[in-house]
């Protein structure tokens, strides 16, 4: 009888070990922590090496606080939890990652934020896992399509994004405020003898609908060269 007992118990801790590790296997992959260096930025200007990364990303212009950006915002979160959906089936779930734009405007100017809003060009982007593939970021696209009915939705894309060598700095408090901040990063990079090489980025690292806009805080990134 003590044999049987024995041997249940021996059966029952196997079970709970073999779901022990089942779980452990499932546990998400948090980019924010894979990346700490990508994610993270101190509150004076600094000079950084920012790695190739995937990203799902959309590109439109206009103004940001418009509909049509909101639009484009949302298709590009459907196809990002329709590749983590799929993922977590397979077993490799992952916590979407934080919302990011690339901003650029077509217009000769000293100052850009002098151009009007509707001048503006961006290219949003949500940072994947590395291991993504074409085919599953396909089969999202169309599986988002067709609960979203979105226009947008054929207009994201997968690629790699490598800015190398950047001044970046956190920027705490209203985006209205940036200014503030890019002027900081601009007299950095004339002592450093740096230009820019690239597009402005922005990480937001806060939800705006629940975070006090003196709260927020954002990375301000510029690819820069010498």
């Amino acid at each position: 009888m003590k044999v049987y007992i024995i041997m249940g118990w021996l059966l029952l801790i196997t079970f709970a070990f073999d779901i022990q590790l089942t779980f452990k296997n499932m546990s998400k992959l948090d980019l924010t922590k894979e990346f700490k260096q990508y994610y993270t930025a101190a509150l004076v200007p600094e000079l950084v090496t920012i790695e190739k990364g995937l990203f799902v990303t959309i590109t439109g212009k206009g103004d940001p606080n418009g509909p049509m950006f909101s639009e484009v915002t949302a298709a590009l979160y459907a196809v990002a939890y329709g590749i983590k959906f799929s993922s977590k089936q397979k077993g490799r779930d992952f916590t979407v990652s934080k919302l990011e734009g690339f901003w650029w405007v077509n217009v000769n100017t000293a100052d850009p934020l002098q151009v009007s809003r509707d001048q503006w060009h961006y290219e949003l982007a949500i940072r994947m896992p590395d291991d993504i593939t074409r085919q599953q970021f396909s089969e999202a696209v169309l599986a988002a399509e067709k609960k979203k009915k979105s226009v947008f939705i054929r207009q994201v894309d997968l690629k790699h994004i490598e800015e190398g060598l950047s001044v970046q700095l956190m920027h705490i408090g209203p985006y209205s405020e940036e200014p503030v901040s890019l002027k900081k990063m601009e007299e950095f990079m004339l002592q450093q003898g740096l230009r820019m090489n690239g597009r402005h980025h922005e990480i937001y690292l806060s939800d705006f609908r629940k975070t006090a806009p003196e709260k927020l805080k954002t990375i301000l990134r510029h690819p820069v060269s010498k």
